[in-house]
């Protein structure tokens, strides 16, 4: 039975399993959740994730939420499929891995998920864009890049010299956020925008940027 996410590829988690399923190979049935008609809230929807959010990952007779929970587990499911993205085999590496996407997780995201909101989302709900939380979390991620500058000065990618599940989670919000007047801050730390630039330029990438258009007009 194939693998079925139910989401949208506008959705950054959904598209943070979508950029890992291609990595993996992987066969999967992408079943749309019509958000504008908050499909996600209804009861049929709710019974799968209580929560009311999207992806959600069906696997036979497993239900999955939380979209980082999921790459984990068809990571771990496809573990010989495509490209190793935990990996596996080298304990240390492995843990390394986890490591930094834990950073993800707990610095990056919080700030650039915050930016990306006020430019994307605040208009459609009718409001302008709050310069002030906009420069909060700019001061904030631009902190964590400097950090991320000093570590690809070394390191091809974040865990090491190998793509992975901890470069792959940045994928999303950075795809929005580049597209923002605020892109200078990757733009202008050298390893940081080489980074970028090879991780977005990944087939994987290729093939669900096209639906990443959230904000668009």
């Amino acid at each position: 039975m194939a693998l079925k996410l139910h989401g949208t590829p506008m959705s950054t988690c959904t598209a943070r399993v979508l950029f890992c399923l291609h990595e993996k190979e992987a066969d999967f049935e992408l079943v749309p959740v019509d958000l504008f008609a908050a499909e996600h809230k209804q009861p049929p929807f709710l019974a799968k994730n209580p929560f009311g959010l999207i992806p959600v990952l069906e696997d036979g007779d497993l239900t999955l939420f939380e979209s980082r929970a999921m790459t984990a587990y068809l990571c771990e499911k496809l573990k010989e499929s495509g490209t190793d993205l935990i990996r596996h085999q080298d304990l240390k590496e492995a843990a390394t891995v986890k490591q930094w996407m834990e950073v993800e997780a707990h610095h990056f995201n919080p700030a650039i998920s915050k930016i990306v909101f006020q430019f994307n989302v605040a208009p459609l709900l009718g409001k302008a864009p709050d310069q002030a939380i906009i420069d909060e979390n700019l001061e904030k991620l631009g902190k964590v890049l400097e950090v991320y500058e000093q570590r690809l000065r070394t390191s091809k990618y974040l865990a090491g010299d190998f793509y992975s599940l901890a470069d792959l989670h940045h994928i999303p919000y950075t795809h929005y956020f580049m597209k923002t007047s605020c892109a200078k801050v990757i733009n202008d730390r050298p390893h940081v925008k080489a980074w970028w630039k090879d991780i977005s330029s990944r087939p994987a990438f290729m093939k669900v940027a096209p639906g990443m258009t959230f904000g668009e007009k």
